[in-house]
């Protein structure tokens, strides 16, 4: 136990800076905008939704059906909530309890000692696996090779006990349960099935291509054959029951996410997906390059045969041919170290001398030998049944290098787009569970080369350099671990690989950070390397949009719009700005579009209902503004059909207060607004109109009270107080409307209704020095809109300051010259100045 114990400790210290690290990259869909995670949820939708938390059937879901993991990160969010520490803290004590149960099993393979120390800490230390411990996301694949390991281990006992079904056959039930666990952790868990049968045939059995070929040909050896016919069977079953809870049908993925799957040549397609496999089989050997996200044209497709990079593709088949050949080859002998013959056909060779695996066959110890089983002594050759002495040898290095081939190729089948198309180019968290593989074939090469130079003198070298590969190792995971601590450092690590994306996604940090500039400058990289991303051009105008840039702004929503037309948050934003500039068909039209849109094929329908709600929101205030209350309302229920889990529904719910309010209908308004202060008990515009429902009521003690509890939620509001003063006034408490009414304008002096209502209020007190100052401050907010200038012109009036009553009066005229009121008050004035004797602009 000591290999197991010193993995997960190495496994553990590696990892241990990633523990203060934040949520990055994917994490935040799957941890904080996930329903499922929510204590409200119901727990049971984590088998009805994918990993993401849209419904499994839904045609927008990625069908990534895992929910063991899912429910860890429940349970996870039920302990810590939303701090990242004990998120990491998991992910990391499952790399740790992988990497010993891997040692394990390498001890298992190539027996106790340095060997399998080796193997256990190159998968510990290897930094491709960053990814999936680092990110919160990838302990579906780090879960997934616990069981996985779990899975296979408990097979390896079921094959060492079979001769005794009573004892060797719940190892195979444990075996079959934990891959199915492993699988509903992650998808690729499945192939620990295939994986086990391997063992059986190349491991365990010690067969050969020919020797299985006639296995199954002339159906010997039941007892193996029940084993992967079982192994088989179950496959089958657990693929074809995820098939019909998903809806039997696949995923469909955007262009960037794959863009060789979405190419119509055939022949870019062949190649690409052929290159894909080398690719990560460099990134396992020469970890030098590693990204946050493998996507859009960060692997450029190879589109013809003239490519340099398809010398890789030959390369990488060739040389896994070569190792296949090694491993599964049928010669009767070959030759051990000192070049003397020895049988390979799966009876051990106790000569005393050493094999190709590094150990002399002297009489077995406890360690990798159980010779109190009666019946371990049956073994397999050409197929048939033999007895010889008991098997306690380990096996041939030929059939460990056909295991590891099975261990590093058959896991990543599902990401090879051999069966089906996938959702990324690369994806190292993927690597996980394949590096086994790779890290029992390089210590296997690693021990022969070691057996044939220890008698020149070089084997210590050879030690040596192992142990300075994992050195080397570990620091290249501490540093990349540093890249994942948080988002920007993360982004900024992928705009060598990924320009397009890291500079998009470094735009939204920089943004977050109040970096105004340098986002807006990083979003523009973004579009340098990719014009059509349109989360790019709507994220760059939501950008603009914040800084009062409106008509850029609009500019790049149509943009968007133009690159994905159905991106609904682009329509929201654009009609808002249409509606704020007075185009208000426009703006209708624009909501109404995107009302329309469906939600089928869309990479997060949570986001993009929420985005409909929000444009059918804001088109029923538009209509309740224009007083078209019966439409407002039929809008207003299309957009609670329509909202989903997440939406906040306060405000929708106090808007179909107001309308039925302005209908009228006073107990339908008071219901909505009582639902509005049931979803959100601290929402002031609900405090307030229900304030004014209880007034009309007269109710006034408890509007005193919806008023006054506005004002204690956030007594920096200025709305607050006018409402209050409002409310005031027609309670005839004139002194105290007055204060409201200053409070409200001092506080808000920028905001263009609290200072012309403020001032509106303190005419009405008579206070008519303080309503010209609120007047004019009004005037100045908006020096276009003719009922301020007509206002101020009044008051000015008033308090006899008659030129510059006039002047006004005359500007508002310009803006609105058929304005009843302001004519009549011009003639008055004129009347008045005439008297005094002074010069009037009257024609």
């Amino acid at each position: 136990m000591i290999e197991e114990l010193v993995c997960s400790a190495v496994a553990l210290v590696l990892y241990l800076n990633t523990l203060g690290a934040d949520f990055c990259y994917d994490d935040s869909r799957v941890i904080k905008t996930n329903q499922d995670l929510l204590p409200e949820t119901p727990w049971t939708n984590i088998f009805y939704d994918d990993f993401w938390g849209t419904l499994l059937t839904h045609s927008g879901s990625h069908k990534s059906y895992r929910p063991l993991c899912t429910l860890s990160f429940r349970l996870n969010h039920a302990l810590g909530g939303l701090e990242p520490w004990g998120y990491h803290l998991v992910n990391v004590t499952l790399h740790a309890a992988v990497a010993g149960l891997f040692a394990g099993l390498s001890r298992l393979l190539l027996g106790g000692g340095r060997w399998a120390l080796l193997a256990g800490l190159l998968f510990a230390s290897h930094p491709v696996h960053t990814e999936a411990v680092a990110g919160v996301v990838g302990r579906a694949d780090v879960g997934a090779a616990l069981f996985f390991l779990l899975s296979l281990l408990c097979y390896a006992r079921h094959c060492a006990l079979r001769p005794r079904p009573s004892r060797g056959w719940p190892w195979l039930l444990a075996s079959l349960a934990l891959a199915a666990c492993s699988m509903l952790w992650k998808e690729q868990g499945v192939t620990v099935l295939a994986v086990s049968a391997a063992y059986d045939l190349f491991v365990f059995h010690r067969l050969r291509l020919r020797q299985v070929i006639e296995l199954v040909h002339k159906r010997k050896n039941f007892s193996l054959l029940l084993s992967v016919s079982l192994l088989a069977t179950w496959g089958a079953v657990l693929l074809a029951v995820r098939l019909y809870w998903m809806g039997n049908k696949p995923p469909s993925f955007s262009n960037s996410d794959n863009p060789a799957a979405d190419s119509p040549s055939l022949l870019t397609r062949t190649l690409t997906f052929l290159y894909l496999p080398a690719a990560n089989a460099w990134l396992l050997l020469c970890p030098d390059t590693l990204s946050f996200d493998w996507s859009m044209d960060a692997l450029p497709l190879l589109r013809t045969s003239t490519d340099w990079r398809n010398l890789h593709t030959v390369a990488f088949y060739a040389g896994f041919v070569l190792l296949a050949w090694v491993g599964l080859r049928d010669p009767a002998t070959v030759k051990d170290s000192n070049g003397k013959a020895h049988v390979t056909n799966g009876k051990p060779v106790t000569n005393g001398k050493p094999n190709s695996n590094g150990h002399s066959h002297h009489p077995p110890t406890p360690e990798h030998a159980d010779s109190s089983e009666p019946g371990l002594s049956k073994s397999v050759e050409n197929g048939t049944k033999n007895h010889c002495a008991p098997r306690t040898s380990l096996p041939a290095t030929e059939n460990i290098v056909a295991f590891s081939l099975g261990l590093l190729s058959i896991p990543f089948l599902p990401a090879t787009n051999l069966f089906f198309y996938v959702g990324f180019v690369i994806a190292e968290r993927v690597l996980y569970i394949p590096s086994m593989g790779f890290c029992l074939l390089v210590t296997v090469g690693t021990r022969t080369l070691y057996v044939r130079l220890r008698r020149r003198l070089c084997g210590t070298v050879v030690l040596y350099c192992s142990a300075g590969l994992v050195l080397l190792s570990g620091v290249r995971t501490v540093l990349r671990n540093q890249d994942w601590h948080n988002e920007e450092l993360l982004y900024r690590s992928g705009i060598t690989v990924n320009p397009a994306k890291a500079w998009g996604n470094l735009g939204n940090v920089l943004k977050n950070q109040g970096k105004v500039e340098e986002a807006e400058r990083a979003y523009r990289h973004a579009l340098y390397y990719r014009r059509n991303m349109a989360d790019m051009l709507y994220n760059l105008g939501l950008l603009l949009q914040e800084n009062n840039q409106l008509s850029e702004a609009l500019h790049y929503y149509k943009l968007a719009i133009g690159s994905r037309p159905t991106l609904a948050s682009a329509y929201l934003n654009t009609g808002i700005i249409l509606m704020n500039q007075g185009h208000l068909d426009e703006a209708k039209r624009t909501f109404l579009t995107c009302a329309d849109i469906p939600d089928e094929n869309l990479k997060d329908p949570h986001a993009h209902k929420s985005s409909v709600t929000s444009c059918l929101y804001n088109l029923g205030k538009l209509l309740h503004e224009q007083g078209h209350q019966e439409e407002a309302l039929s809008v207003y229920k299309e957009a609670l059909q329509k909202m989903p889990r997440q939406f906040s529904p306060q405000s929708l719910y106090n808007m179909m207060g107001e309308a039925y309010m302005r209908l009228n209908k006073l107990n339908e308004a008071e219901h909505w607004y009582r639902e509005s202060l049931r979803a959100k008990p601290d929402h002031i515009p609900a405090h307030l109109t229900y304030g004014k429902l209880l007034a009309t009521r007269g109710e006034k003690m408890e509007a005193e009270r919806y008023f006054q509890k506005a004002i204690e939620l956030d007594p920096s509001k200025g709305n607050c107080y006018m409402h209050y003063g409002q409310f005031l006034l027609e309670d005839s408490r004139v002194t105290e409307a007055a204060k409201m009414a200053e409070k409200a304008a001092q506080l808000e002096s920028g905001e263009f209704d609290v200072v012309f209502s403020a001032a509106h209020m303190l005419r009405q007190a008579s206070l008519n020095e303080a309503a010209e100052k609120y007047y004019q401050v009004a005037a100045e907010l908006r020096p276009d809109y003719p009922a301020a200038l007509m206002n101020l012109g009044a008051i000015l009036h008033l308090n006899g300051k008659l030129r510059e009553a006039e002047s006004n009066y005359l500007r508002a005229l310009r803006l609105k010259p058929l304005d009843a009121v302001t004519q009549s008050n011009l003639r008055k004035l004129w009347n008045i100045m005439e008297k005094q004797g002074l010069k009037t602009a009257s024609p």
